[in-house]
C-alpha cells in the first residue's frame, strides 16, 4: 500500500479569505517502509503573509520572492501522490487548502488524484479522546524524538507524522499472519495484503466425572429456580 504523508504551511489558517500555500511536503512509503522518496517545495503566494503564521514558520515573504508560483509545480505535486492514500495530520485545513490552490487553476479536487485520505488527528481524538493530540502530544506518546522542531516545517512535520503513524497503527501488524497473493486475501490498514491462515481447532472433550458435576449444577439450579433452568429439557419440550 503506497501512502503520502503531507504537510503544508500557509500564509494564514483560512483559505476562503485568500491565503495560499507558502510550503508544501510530500514523503513516501511503502507497505509501512519509508521509501526515501519525498516532494518538498517551497511556494510564492503572491500576497503578505500573517504575523502569527510566520511566528509558527518562520517563513517571509521576502524569502519566498524567487519561489516558483503553485500553477507551476501544481503538475509534479499531483504526478508524485496520484493513487496514493494521503495521511495528514489535521486532514481538512490542508485538504481545504490543495483544493483552493486547484480550483484557481481550474483542477479537480485532490481526492479525485489520490485513493483517499486519512486524517491522523480524528485517529488520535478516537484513541485518546479529551486529552492533547497535537503533533508534539504524539511524539510525547509514542516516544518519536521531535527535538530538532523548533518551527513548524513542512517537511520535517511530515517525516514526524510518517514516524507518528506507524507507533499509532504498530497493532495492526499482529493482524497479518502472511503476506500473499491467494484467493483468502483480504485488503486493511497497514497491508496492501494480508492471507489469514486458520489453525485446525484442538477439541478437549469433557470428561465422565466432568460431565457428572455438570449435571449435578444443573440440577441444582433447575430445583432452586423451580424448573425454569434454561440449559435442561422438559417435558413440554419433548
Amino acid at each position: 500500500m503506497r501512502q503520502i504523508f503531507l504537510d503544508t504551511e500557509t500564509t494564514g489558517l483560512e483559505h476562503r479569505l485568500g491565503h495560499r500555500i507558502i510550503e508544501i511536503a510530500c514523503v513516501e512509503m511503502n507497505n509501512r517502509r519509508l521509501t526515501n522518496r519525498h516532494f518538498h517545495r517551497y511556494v510564492n503566494p503572491e500576497r503578505d503573509i500573517d504575523e502569527g503564521a510566520q511566528a509558527v514558520h518562520g517563513i517571509s515573504r521576502e524569502f519566498l520572492a524567487d519561489k516558483p508560483r503553485f500553477g507551476e509545480i501544481a503538475g509534479e505535486f499531483l504526478d508524485f501522490v496520484r493513487g496514493a492514500e494521503l495521511v495528514i495530520h489535521n486532514a481538512p485545513f490542508d485538504i481545504g487548502f490543495l483544493d483552493a490552490e486547484l480550483a484557481l487553476l481550474d483542477m479537480a479536487p485532490i481526492e479525485t488524484v489520490c485513493r483517499g485520505v486519512c486524517d491522523t488527528l480524528r485517529m488520535a481524538k478516537e484513541l485518546y479522546p479529551g486529552k492533547r493530540n497535537n503533533l508534539d502530544a504524539l511524539c510525547d506518546r509514542y516516544g518519536v524524538d521531535n527535538s530538532h522542531r523548533t518551527l513548524h516545517g513542512a517537511l520535517l512535520d511530515a517525516e514526524i507524522l510518517a514516524e507518528v503513524y506507524v507507533a499509532m497503527t504498530r497493532g495492526q501488524e499482529s493482524l497479518i499472519m502472511d503476506l500473499g497473493d491467494g484467493p483468502d486475501t483480504v485488503s486493511g490498514p497497514g497491508a496492501a495484503a494480508a492471507v489469514v491462515r486458520a489453525r485446525p481447532l484442538r477439541v478437549l472433550r469433557a470428561s465422565d466425572e466432568e460431565l457428572s458435576a455438570h449435571a449435578a449444577q444443573l440440577a441444582a439450579i433447575d430445583k432452586e429456580s423451580k424448573g425454569k433452568c434454561l440449559w435442561l429439557p422438559h417435558e413440554d419440550e419433548n
